[in-house]
C-alpha cells in the first residue's frame, strides 16, 4: 500500500495533472516522459499526507478492535518512515526523487546536507512517534521487548519480501530490485527493526487494552491484496489522463 502510495497518488497522479500524457504504473516505479521537480516529489508529499490521514484515523479509532488499531498504526508507520527516510537516501547517496528535487540548485552540498539533518531529525522522530503508537494502541508495554519486536520484524520482513517479488516481475529492469525495492523497503523501513529500543520511557498502553493477536479473517485479508497487487501492479498497467 505504501508504494501504490507514494508511485501511483504521488509521482503519478501528479505527473498526469500537471502534463503527463500517460504512464506505467508498477509495484517499484512510475515512468512516463513527463517530469518534473513537483512529480519526483510528489511520492514522499503523497506518504507523509496518508501517514497524517492514517493518524487521524488512528486517534478516533478508540472503539475499534485491535487488529484495526494495529493496521492503523503499520499504515501510519510505513508511510511516516518512506516519507522522512526520502530525506535522508537523497542527502547521502545523491540518488533518488530528492536528489532530483535539489538538482541544479547551488550550492547543491548545503542543500544535500539540508536533505540529511532534516531527513536523520524526522526519521528518528517518526520512530518515536510510532513507538508510542504502537504502545499506546497496540496494549503491549514497552518492557515487552520480545512482543514488540514480534509485531515489527514480521511486518518488515514481509514487506521486504512481497516489494522482491514485485520488483523482479518489473517489466522496466531488473535493476529496481537494488535501486528501489531494496532500498526503499529494507533501508527505508529499518526503523521497524529498532523501533522498540527508541519508544520514551514514558509511553504506556490505554487503560484496559487487550494484546494484539493473530487475526485470520485480516490475514486472509492481506494475502488477497498482496496476491491483487503482484498480479496487478507486477508487469506495470499503462494510465492515461
Amino acid at each position: 500500500m505504501t508504494n501504490v502510495v507514494h508511485e501511483g497518488a504521488g509521482h503519478g497522479l501528479t505527473a498526469l495533472a500537471t502534463g503527463a500524457n500517460s504512464g506505467v504504473l508498477t509495484t517499484v516505479a512510475w515512468s512516463s516522459a513527463f517530469d518534473s521537480r513537483l512529480v519526483e516529489a510528489g511520492g514522499t508529499l503523497a506518504n507523509l499526507i496518508a501517514a497524517i490521514v492514517f493518524w487521524v484515523f488512528l486517534r478516533a479509532a478508540g472503539r475499534a478492535s485491535m487488529s484495526v488499531r494495529y493496521f492503523l498504526v503499520l499504515a501510519c508507520a510505513f508511510n511516516l518512515f518512506a516519507g522522512t527516510g526520502y530525506f535522508l537516501f537523497s542527502g547521502v547517496t545523491d540518488f533518488g526523487d530528492w536528489a532530483i528535487v535539489i538538482s541544479g540548485l547551488h550550492p547543491h552540498w548545503v542543500w544535500r546536507m539540508a536533505l540529511v539533518v532534516v531527513g536523520a531529525a524526522s526519521y528518528y522522530a517518526a520512530v518515536r512517534a510510532v513507538g508510542v503508537w504502537l504502545v499506546r494502541f497496540g496494549g503491549v508495554p514497552r518492557q515487552q521487548w520480545r512482543r514488540l519486536r514480534r509485531l515489527t520484524i514480521a511486518p518488515y520482513v514481509s514487506a521486504i519480501v512481497l516489494m522482491s517479488v514485485g520488483a523482479l516481475l518489473n517489466p522496466l529492469g531488473i535493476q529496481l530490485l537494488w535501486q528501489s525495492a531494496l532500498p526503499a523497503t529494507a533501508g527505508g523501513q529499518s526503523g521497524m527493526l529498532w523501533l522498540p529500543y527508541a519508544i520514551p520511557r514514558k509511553a504506556a498502553p490505554q487503560a484496559n487494552q487487550a494484546l494484539v493477536r493473530r487475526d485470520w479473517p485480516w490475514v486472509v485479508a492481506a494475502a488477497i491484496l498482496a496476491l491483487l497487487f503482484l498480479l496487478l501492479l507486477g508487469r506495470g498497467i499503462t494510465v492515461h489522463r
